[in-house]
């Protein structure tokens, strides 16, 4: 399992300019940072914007990309042309991906440093967003094996002031 990928940038506080906004469209936000670096993640750090510890300046790595998971389709369109009115540059249009996966639905751009990243989704689902009153749709599959895990689920889950829909198998 991995625990965190790290993407080197010769300016980050560019970078942040350029990430914030992005990363904020598939669920991350900025949990640390520094002069030198930016982590990013929900809980955990999960990814990071560094200056390299060597001192030497940061370069893309040829055949190396990131792919962030995003929950629908125009995630993925939002995501692409935040990034390319951010200072991107585009390198493949959110469009399906047959070559991958006849459900692969991702864009690739690169950022301010030239690193490659992607956003992708296998849902053919447009929005995750009910159109009718804007408010996110969330639905949730749990595979638990104690009882008392399901019962903890279902009251944290009902709790929620999104009220998402709980199916138990």
């Amino acid at each position: 399992m991995i625990h965190h990928v790290s993407l080197g940038s010769n300016d980050v506080k560019r970078a942040r300019a350029f990430y914030d906004p992005l990363l904020s469209l598939v669920g991350l936000r900025l949990l640390k940072h520094s002069e030198r670096s930016l982590h990013y993640g929900a809980s955990d750090i999960i990814f990071s914007i560094e200056t390299p510890t060597d001192g030497q300046p940061a370069t893309v790595g040829n055949g190396v990309h990131v792919a962030f998971q995003a929950p629908d389709r125009e995630t993925v369109r939002r995501f692409h042309s935040t990034a390319l009115a951010n200072g991107g540059v585009d390198e493949g249009a959110p469009d399906i991906r047959e070559n991958y996966n006849a459900n692969y639905y991702g864009a690739f751009v690169r950022d301010l440093d030239g690193n490659k990243i992607e956003a992708v989704t296998y849902t053919a689902r447009e929005s995750f967003y009910n159109r009718t009153d804007k408010r996110r749709v969330v639905s949730a599959q749990l595979t638990l094996i104690f009882p008392e895990q399901v019962r903890t689920a279902i009251d944290l889950l009902n709790s929620s002031t999104m009220r998402p829909a709980l199916r138990v198998f």
